[in-house]
């Protein structure tokens, strides 16, 4: 089974950590209970920020972020597409990004399941 035949979609958002909860939300509203969360750093378009400490100045150019990961087969990836971004959406630099990929296979290790069943 090609990509394109599989119908499995994964959705990989970087996201700040404090619109968890909200995008949580917005998932399970969509029909994407399923996810994984892996916190981050990452630097993109967001500035880089100046401190102090004991007297050094440096630089945090590396900023915290939450990656949020949700296979679909059975939902159009538009539809949480949509509910990451509008959960996520501050209207500020450093939003974060969303991917979208293709998934050639699905294996549910308990049953063996393969494909959109294993989803």
């Amino acid at each position: 089974m090609s990509e394109a035949e599989s119908g499995i979609e994964m959705i990989v958002a970087v996201i700040r950590p404090e619109k968890l909860g909200a995008v949580k939300q917005a998932l399970a509203e969509a029909g994407a209970p399923s996810l994984t969360v892996t916190n981050v750093s990452g630097r993109g378009s967001q500035p880089a920020k100046k401190s102090q400490w004991r007297g050094e100045e440096y630089t945090v150019d590396l900023h915290q972020k939450v990656k949020v990961e949700c296979v679909v087969a059975d939902i159009p990836a538009e539809d949480v597409v949509e509910a990451i971004s509008e959960a996520a959406n501050t209207g500020e630099k450093g939003d974060g990004k969303i991917f979208v990929l293709p998934v050639s296979d699905a294996v549910q290790i308990r049953t063996g399941t393969d494909g959109v069943g294993a989803v």
